[in-house]
């Protein structure tokens, strides 16, 4: 309800207002500004005034992300969105694992294969990556937590076929945990394109030294469902990287 004052002056008589109180802030990728932004974490409560006065409670609102440049209020869903920053850290961890899982897998011997490696890897961000480095890496994974004692090599005696570098099974529990956290957070943010490259990348790591071997196509069967690609898609990519371009 509205009271005319002077011409071209509308007072308020009766309305809703929203008091906002910020509860946090923090840095987050902006829908509206298309970048990263400081935001306002904020939560308001209504109330009921008239002639400008607050009278009686209407009730809770928000919690809202209010972006402290726009000014533009989004759902607290909006912080699930990683920031460019973060989005391209994932990006460059998740090459980095893949890498080191094909590796793990198909042995560091050939060179053809750690040089691929290493351009892959340097090429997501990791712009001082060595072979030595990834060695290492691979050397201290199969030590510590990538190896289960009397698990790996062998199927009930008899060498198993998805045995990598000195034993080291791309199925074991640690490496699999190690591909998912790695991939999973990351896929929800990525075109299809985008979860199809990085399958890819793994893939001629591993076809730099010849055929896949079976250690190989299993690292990259789980990188395809930490992915969310679907088997059938998995299967037609790493057939497609076999193909001369």
């Amino acid at each position: 309800m509205h009271a005319q004052g002077r011409p071209g002056r509308d007072r308020c008589v009766v309305g809703v207002r929203t008091v906002w109180r910020t509860v946090g802030d923090g840095e987050f990728y902006c829908p509206g500004c298309g970048g990263d932004r400081n935001y306002r974490r904020r939560t308001g409560r209504r109330r009921l005034v008239a002639f400008g006065l607050p009278l009686l409670p209407r009730g809770p609102v928000g919690p809202v992300v209010e972006c402290s440049a726009c000014r533009a209020r989004y759902g607290t869903d909006v912080l699930d969105h990683p920031t460019t920053t973060r989005f391209s850290a994932m990006l460059r961890d998740a090459v980095h694992t893949v890498a080191l899982a094909v590796l793990a897998a198909g042995g560091t011997e050939a060179r053809t294969v750690r040089r691929a490696a290493v351009g892959a890897v340097r090429a997501a961000g990791f712009t001082d990556c060595s072979e030595e480095q990834l060695i290492t890496l691979i050397e201290a994974l199969a030590a510590d937590t990538g190896r289960l004692p009397g698990a790996y090599g062998t199927d009930l005696g008899t060498p198993s076929p998805y045995a990598g570098r000195d034993g080291f099974d791309p199925r074991g529990t640690a490496l699999a945990i190690e591909l998912h956290e790695a991939l999973e957070p990351l896929a929800p943010h990525l075109a299809p394109a985008g979860r199809e490259s990085i399958l890819l990348q793994g893939a001629r790591i591993a076809l730099a030294d010849g055929p896949y071997r079976p250690a190989e196509r299993e690292v990259l069967a789980t990188v395809g469902r930490a992915l969310m690609l679907c088997p059938e898609d998995t299967d037609r990519l790493l057939a497609a990287a076999r193909t001369p371009s």
